[in-house]
């Protein structure tokens, strides 16, 4: 079964990376990303983040399922944008070039455009960059690496659980619905969406108890091992910094600062092209 957000050992410069420095690589990206409008610094950094995709060497049918659900979010998100501020890109860019009329108050105009744009290469510029973290960085080694930059060792195992179990989470939920479709529930594009909907409820349930049963498996190995009595841990799958991490955290610390740079360029946080 090919699992959706699981790590997989690949012989790529991402994924020799410390789960420590993509940790905050992603973060530095993501706040370059949040703090700029500016489309030439979004551009790039869209750029970058689909070259650091191909040079993970990571199947895009991992993370597909993903990207179109986020893709329908974010259609969803332009039209709520639009439907209660048509106007917001005018009121930012101080200027007014109507392209169509719709219906009543609703006006298509360049400055709107524009700024949905923006905010559209502000997913565009993270997603990558966030779902690569997930399928390229080992959930014991991430932990690890959380510990050794001073993370409580019961915060890191946490995320490491939780990183660990998506893959067995999937497998579940794949048994479940294929034991529930024997039985003549039918969640496939053949029945109504309605019904759809209604038929997984009926994999859900099952799906969520496994979970809950799960976790408290977990939880007892955990307390019969002791688990916290200590106040420090040593880590198997522990790996020290390398120059290549160090590398990475700063070339992206270098985008963060480009993404500071432009906006006190443009005296703001938005790149204005009609001035």
């Amino acid at each position: 079964m090919n699992t959706m957000l699981s790590y997989s050992e690949i012989d790529s410069p991402i994924h020799k990376l410390t789960g420590a420095a993509k940790l905050i690589a992603l973060v530095l990206w993501a706040i370059a990303s949040m703090i700029t409008y500016d489309t030439r610094v979004l551009v790039g950094m869209f750029i970058i983040s689909i070259i650091v995709f191909k040079l993970s060497k990571v199947e895009f049918k991992k993370i597909a399922f993903v990207v179109y659900f986020i893709l329908v979010f974010l259609l969803i998100n332009n039209i709520a944008i639009f439907i209660f501020s048509p106007y917001e890109g005018v009121e930012i860019y101080g200027s007014r070039t109507d392209l169509f009329k719709i219906v009543g108050p609703y006006t298509v105009t360049v400055q709107q455009l524009f700024y949905q744009f923006n905010i559209t290469l502000k997913y565009f510029s993270i997603i990558p960059m966030a779902l690569l973290f997930m399928v390229a960085t080992n959930p014991s080694e991430f932990a690890a690496s959380l510990n050794k930059i001073g993370v409580n060792y019961k915060v890191a195992y946490s995320v490491s659980i939780a990183l660990r179990y998506i893959p067995d989470v999937q497998r579940d939920y794949q048994d479940i619905s294929f034991a529930q479709q024997a039985r003549g529930i039918d969640t496939s594009k053949k029945e109504s969406f309605i019904k759809r909907i209604k038929n997984s409820a009926a994999i859900l349930m099952p799906l969520i108890f496994s979970s809950l049963d799960r976790i408290d498996t977990i939880s007892t190995a955990m307390e019969l091992r002791a688990f916290g009595n200590k106040k420090k841990r040593t880590w198997y799958s522990e790996k020290p910094f390398k120059k290549n991490d160090y590398i990475a955290i700063i070339l992206v610390a270098s985008i963060l600062v480009i993404a500071i740079i432009a906006n006190i360029a443009n005296k703001g946080r938005f790149y204005n092209p009609f001035i």
